[in-house]
């Protein structure tokens, strides 16, 4: 008869001490650990931001981070404590318009400091993850949504009055991650042109919102008239030729001063879409060539003119967008199904 050699199984004996986690379950534990920070993390930090404010736009190429970032430092301009955003994975563009081109991510104790760009203003943005500006971020599902979470959780802002977010053009997974996982979100401000499909996919982010639950603060019509200024003897009546075969009249004043603005992209539409839906008309942002040269050389308008047109502009719908929020008169949406 053949006797069994010894099993190598160890059978724990009285007294010995209880056997560890696995890997598998000690790596389980650690991730669940994290995410138990991070959701306290979220929690006081949504108690030290007063307002949140997402930033959308239905498509692409309606200046959206443009408008994002003017918000930002329209609200600083005023002394206020104001964080930026920008989680536009598709393009990130933030850090280059806030004169923070080639930043890297500031960790420090496991928590992510903002950089400080123009006017205090903290920014985070996608762009500080990247070795190389010019490299697409082609990152898909969780590996995106993870990102997002942890800019949310592991952030340390410090009190903010306002938080404004930057989101890609159109209606993504970002929105809807935002909304479940920071709380007390005031609500969302729509950008759109004067153009007929831009407005069209306003009012796809428009029922989007309303999916999410988050209030719609009001739709802002950007490229909203480009205004030609000039000099002339008093008196003098100047014609302006502008789109559609129009001509615009306009007259000196007595310091021989004139301006006149031509509709480039339309007007008004971004008011009618607004009314259709019975939402907020916030106002309208001028097209302003000096955007595109301040957004190349780091500086925003803003900053380069505090006293110029477009900033006149961008604090008329910042006043709005304030009276809404700190007013709590926002509208009101739907649940997420």
């Amino acid at each position: 008869m053949h006797m069994m050699a010894d099993s190598p199984v160890k059978v724990n004996q009285p007294g010995d001490a209880p056997a560890g986690p696995s890997p598998d379950e000690q790596k389980k534990m650690e991730a669940a650990y994290n995410q138990m920070k991070r959701k306290m993390a979220i929690s006081e930090m949504g108690k030290a931001i007063k307002h949140k404010i997402m930033v959308l736009s239905g498509k692409g190429g309606v200046g959206k981070s443009t408008v994002a970032t003017g918000l930002a430092l329209s609200l600083a301009q005023q002394g206020l404590k104001v964080g930026l955003l920008d989680i536009d994975i598709t393009g990130p563009n933030v850090p280059k318009m806030m004169g923070l081109s080639g930043r890297r991510l500031n960790v420090e104790s496991g928590r992510i400091h903002p950089a400080q760009g123009h006017l205090g203003v903290k920014v985070i943005s996608m762009a500080f993850l990247l070795e190389d500006e010019n490299t697409p971020v082609v990152w898909r599902g969780p590996i995106k949504l993870g990102a997002i979470q942890q800019f949310i959780g592991d952030v340390d802002w410090g009190e903010l009055d306002y938080l404004i977010i930057d989101f890609p053009p159109g209606t993504s997974d970002e929105p809807l991650t935002v909304a479940q996982n920071l709380p007390d979100i005031d609500g969302m401000v729509i950008v759109t042109t004067p153009q007929e499909v831009a407005l069209l996919d306003s009012r796809k982010s428009i029922t989007f919102a309303n999916s999410l639950k988050v209030d719609v603060i009001g739709v802002i019509e950007n490229m909203s008239g480009y205004t030609i200024r000039g000099k002339a003897p008093s008196g003098s009546e100047i014609e302006l030729a502008a789109p559609g075969g129009k001509t615009v009249r306009v007259t000196a004043d007595e310091e021989g001063h004139w301006s006149g603005t031509l509709d480039i992209f339309k007007s008004g539409g971004g008011e009618k879409t607004a009314e259709e839906f019975g939402v907020p008309f916030l106002g309208k942002l001028p097209f302003d060539p000096g955007f595109v040269r301040g957004g190349d050389d780091g500086v925003h308008r803003i900053v380069s003119e505090p006293d110029g047109p477009a900033s006149q502009a961008f604090a008329e719908v910042v006043a709005q967008i304030q009276s809404k929020v700190e007013s709590g008169s926002t509208g009101s949406g739907l649940e997420i199904i």
